[in-house]
């Protein structure tokens, strides 16, 4: 076998590695928690759709499963090199899904330039803030509407006309509601502290006044991460103050 022949080889074996494993991974992620999940379902609008995959992943499934869109696109695409195209399109789709270290290595790698490099990142916040904004919409819904079926339940309990079983699921998929935002919280949050790390790591190396863009970006992110989890808070109370006999 030549070396040019060789060479085609790798790539194709290489694309295909690639492409086997995230799909894997991806799948892995959104199968493996209804498999493992018992008791009621929560609303269907906060496990279902983009914003939902995004924020219920673990970091490695999320890069795994947002890689393989770029990945997939590489492989149809007209590019001469589809195995590099495939890599740095899989690299790149993962953010700080894989840690701020990782993250901020990739991009010092990709951008020697400290300016191009901020403007990336801080794209790469503001992309990862519609996110956050998209999902916290969504959850937004669910929670005053979840809001007003706790204030049915205790008018009905005052009045002695709660109808015990139609309460018992209601609270149930309320507390499972509970649950997953929680979840989703917690993720935002571990993603803007990522963020954080990485406009720390960026003023260590002499690049304060450049990172500013960064941080405003950040605040946004964290601004909007504050209020879901305060509605969610505010949830779980009015939910606590609720107990069946």
């Amino acid at each position: 076998m030549n070396t040019c022949s060789s060479t085609a080889y790798f790539n194709r074996w290489l694309s295909g590695l690639l492409i086997a494993t995230m799909l894997v991974l991806s799948g892995c992620a959104s199968t493996g928690s209804s498999l493992l999940s018992k008791g009621p379902a929560a609303d269907p609008r906060l496990t279902t759709g983009d914003d939902a995959q995004f924020f219920s992943k673990s970091g490695f499934q999320a890069c795994a499963a947002a890689a393989t869109v770029g990945v997939l696109a590489c492989m149809i695409s007209n590019s001469n090199n589809k195995a590099t195209c495939a890599i740095v399109a899989g690299i790149a789709a993962c953010g700080v899904a894989m840690g701020a270290n990782y993250y901020l290595d990739q991009r010092r790698s990709q951008y020697a330039n400290t300016g191009e490099r901020l403007d990336v990142m801080t794209s790469d916040v503001q992309a990862d803030t519609q996110k956050v904004i998209a999902r916290t919409d969504t959850a937004m819904q669910v929670i005053t509407e979840n809001k007003t079926t706790l204030s049915k339940i205790q008018k009905d309990m005052k009045a002695q006309q709660l109808d015990q079983e139609k309460a018992r699921q209601d609270l149930a998929q309320i507390d499972k509601n509970i649950e997953v935002m929680s979840k989703d919280v917690d993720n935002m949050k571990n993603k803007v502290a990522q963020y954080e790390e990485v406009a720390q790591a960026e003023k260590a190396s002499g690049n304060a006044k450049q990172v500013k863009g960064v941080d405003s970006e950040i605040a946004k992110m964290k601004k909007r991460v504050a209020l879901l989890e305060t509605e969610v808070d505010d949830l779980y109370t009015q939910r606590s103050a609720i107990t069946l006999g």
